[in-house]
């Protein structure tokens, strides 16, 4: 949600409450109103702005679809609470990236609109005006909906004003054995002037009264809580009874803060956070070492410009003005809340082992058949493609594969590209045994994976430490392609085996997110592989491609004539169909040719997860366009894309979304689903999403998702859930 990342970030308490409407229900429609409208009498020009949403603004309906998800009943308790916690991660991202993105075009006099024709200072102020909405909702959720539930499973968040007096005794002296030699509160005045705050980290203001020893009397300090600090603190079963009991460490700050200026008095505690600008800027044209370049770039991301104020509602007006003008923010940018101003550290409390009934039933990933006791993969995979979904089909296949060229002596070489991986994960083990075993081992690291670039100089470091050759991709286009290339020899020749996948070389996220991993010797697609290695590691022209499409180059072309195919078969009234899924669709070229395709009769489905910057349901312009998003246990990540081409169906799997960045500025694969087993496969798995009846929403040409529900004698549909019954084995032992 990073919606590819889950940050950890400073949360606190307050004891304050205040009251906000809740809706229970969200809205629902039925399949039926999918009725095709009748053109209009006169049709937009495809450039009309109107025809276009702002991307930010559907970014920001995607998080607010997760968010829905905590008041879905369906789901187990602290699955719910998980949902509303990626709400706010995904908001922080939100801000940093996106929201500081379109002050910067403001501050800087380069405001540019986009197709949808909104400007930035236009767009800003519609997502200040969502964001409070949605802000206000999230914590009346969290007080009066999660928190009571489960205080009925004895999960309880104990405030201040129901300590008894073995709370008290214990809260002290763990503030004074814990806390209080590591915070160091700042008082302010002209010798100490207001701190350089790091970005998201917790922070409160005290309102003071009295003179210290010193003489003076300024009345305001800055107490930082330190990282290091739990945000929530478990309390003893002898202190706090039987069940999970937690107190918060911003109420124990609070209780005590008197403690931390001795002789003063402290006529007021309330804490905030400040989110600034945490894009990189680094001008990769000036730049002779990119990886010493992000070194230096990674400490001031924590010192960016301020985006946003989050403070406890109960903070008076002129001392939330007094912050507002340190950062330089308007009263816009302040965000009043009812509880922790940072939730995110409630992660730590989801998966309680005490409460394995409140989370999802754990469950095994499949391995295929033919691969279950094979001791050679690559001989399984030289007789016929193996295409896996994960997280229903295991990962492992994919790790086993390089473990065991890692080790086999026929082994030559492996090229790989890492975008997420982890510097420690089992694949780098893997790239890092085949280096020291004398395998000839390139890596292709992209080191500006957002939020990854720390751990992504590590892992270059490790790899490079372990004689492996290390590639930092291509300068000004980030290498977002995930695949892989083993060269062995078999008789004397040199047989090239391959993975491509639609997610990242990840083991943690192939539990959680949804993608494709095809394993292949087929010969046209490893030379195709092979001569992608070859643009990204040396130099010279573009090399023409078998099957594989790859962006910059061929990807964004052949989709727009596919599309263009598709368009001219539904001209001369054959039949003609595309369903595509994917994260982000935001290409204008590409919306406006899926509009050309609807205007001509092209039936379009669409699932997009995310982003999505068209407008079906257009009388005359995309009246035969169908859009969904599903949202479940699972993130959705694959790329699919299908044609229906005359009844010679072609699917495609790739790496890229349908934007303009995936398109045209990073280097991405698109590769073709071959045979007739496995293109059925993947159509049927196609299928289950469009017809998915329980979590699908369906985009309005307002703009609007409205979540589908089974009407009349309609049985539930869940595509998540049908690939875990159909896919997977269930851990019933371990409830």
């Amino acid at each position: 949600m990073n919606t590819e990342g889950l940050s950890s970030n400073e949360m606190q308490e307050v004891d304050t409450q205040s009251e906000v409407d809740i809706p229970v229900e969200v809205p629902v429609i039925t399949e039926a109103v999918a009725a095709t409208p009748a053109p209009p009498q006169v049709v937009p020009s495809l450039d009309d702005s109107s025809l276009y949403i702002h991307r930010e603004l559907s970014q920001l309906q995607f998080n607010i679809r997760v968010l829905e998800q905590a008041l879905d009943e369906s789901y187990p308790l602290l699955e719910r609470l998980k949902f509303l916690l990626i709400f706010s991660s995904n908001l922080d991202e939100f801000f940093e990236i996106r929201v500081a993105g379109l002050k910067k075009q403001i501050n800087f006099a380069r405001e540019q609109a986009g197709a949808d024709g909104l400007q930035p200072h236009q767009a800003l102020a519609r997502i200040s005006e969502l964001v409070h909405e949605q802000v206000n909702r999230q914590y009346a959720i969290l007080n009066d909906v999660l928190f009571p539930a489960l205080a009925k499973h004895n999960v309880n968040f104990i405030r201040r004003r129901f300590w008894t007096a073995k709370h008290k005794a214990w809260v002290r002296r763990y503030f004074r054995d814990e806390i209080a030699p590591i915070i160091t509160p700042i008082g302010l005045d002209p010798t100490h002037p207001f701190p350089l705050l790091v970005n998201k980290s917790l922070n409160f203001i005290v309102e003071l009264e009295g003179i210290d020893a010193f003489g003076r009397d300024s009345g305001l300090a800055i107490i930082p809580a330190p990282r290091l600090l739990p945000r929530i603190i478990k309390v003893p079963e002898d202190v706090g009874g039987p069940g999970d009991n937690f107190v918060f460490l911003s109420s124990m700050i609070h209780a005590h803060a008197d403690d931390l200026f001795q002789g003063m008095k402290v006529k007021g505690c309330y804490q905030f956070r400040l989110t600034r600008n945490a894009d990189l800027s680094v001008d990769t044209e000036d730049v002779e070492d990119l990886a010493r370049a992000l070194r230096g770039e990674l400490f001031s991301r924590r010192y960016g410009d301020a985006v946003r104020l989050e403070v406890v509602d109960s903070c008076p007006a002129p001392l939330t003005n007094y912050l507002l003008k340190q950062f330089g923010l308007a009263e816009s940018e302040l965000y009043k809340v009812n509880g922790p101003v940072n939730l995110t550290r409630l992660f730590s409390i989801t998966g309680l082992e005490s409460h394995p009934e409140l989370q999802y039933t754990p469950f095994t990933p499949v391995i295929p058949k033919l691969l279950q006791n094979s001791e050679n993969i690559f001989s399984v995979i030289s007789k016929q493609d193996i295409l896996l979904l994960h997280p229903f089909e295991s990962f492992t296949p994919v790790v086993d594969l390089l473990r065991q060229a890692a080790k086999d002596p026929h082994v030559l070489a492996i090229k790989q590209t890492l975008y997420r991986s982890g510097a420690n994960s089992e694949i780098v083990d893997a790239l890092v045994e085949a280096a020291r075993n004398g395998k000839e081992v390139t890596a292709v690291i992209e080191l500006r994976a957002r939020f990854d670039e720390e751990s992504n100089l590590a892992l270059a470091s490790r790899l490079q430490q372990a004689g492996a050759v290390v590639i930092y991709g291509v300068v000004g286009f980030k290498t977002h392609a995930k695949m892989m290339l083993i060269l062995r020899r078999e008789s004397g020749d040199i047989v090239r085996y391959a993975h491509l996948g639609t997610g990242n070389y990840h083991a943690g996220n192939a539990r959680l997110y949804t993608d494709y991993s095809l394993l292949t010797a087929d010969v046209a697609l490893g030379e195709d592989v092979s001569k992608m290695f070859s643009q990204l590691i040396g130099m010279g022209k573009t090399l023409r491609m078998k099957k594989l499409l790859h962006a910059p180059f061929t990807l964004k072309k052949t989709l727009l004539d596919m599309i263009a195919r598709e368009t001219a078969l539904a001209a001369e009234g054959k039949p003609a169909h595309i369903i595509a899924k994917f994260n982000s669709l935001t290409d204008p070229k590409i919306i406006r040719a899926l509009y050309k395709a609807s205007q001509t009769g092209v039936k379009i489905d669409l699932v997009v997860r995310g982003m999505c910057c068209l407008r079906p349901g257009i009388a005359g312009v995309s009246h035969n366009i169908q859009v969904r998003s599903i949202i479940g246990r699972f993130l959705e990540h694959t790329r699919v894309f299908y044609f229906l081409n005359a009844g010679e169906e072609k699917i495609y799997l790739s790496s890229a979304d349908w934007m303009e960045r995936n398109l045209d500025k990073r280097v991405e694969t698109c590769f073709p689903v071959e045979g007739k087993k496995l293109i059925l496969r993947v159509k049927k798995e196609l299928e289950a999403y469009l017809t998915d009846n329980t979590h699908a929403w369906v985009l309005q040409a307002d703009g609007r998702y409205l979540r589908l529900q089974p009407t009349g004698n309609q049985n539930p549909r869940s595509a998540q859930a049908g690939l875990l019954d159909k896919l997977t084995v269930p851990l019933v032992s371990a409830r």
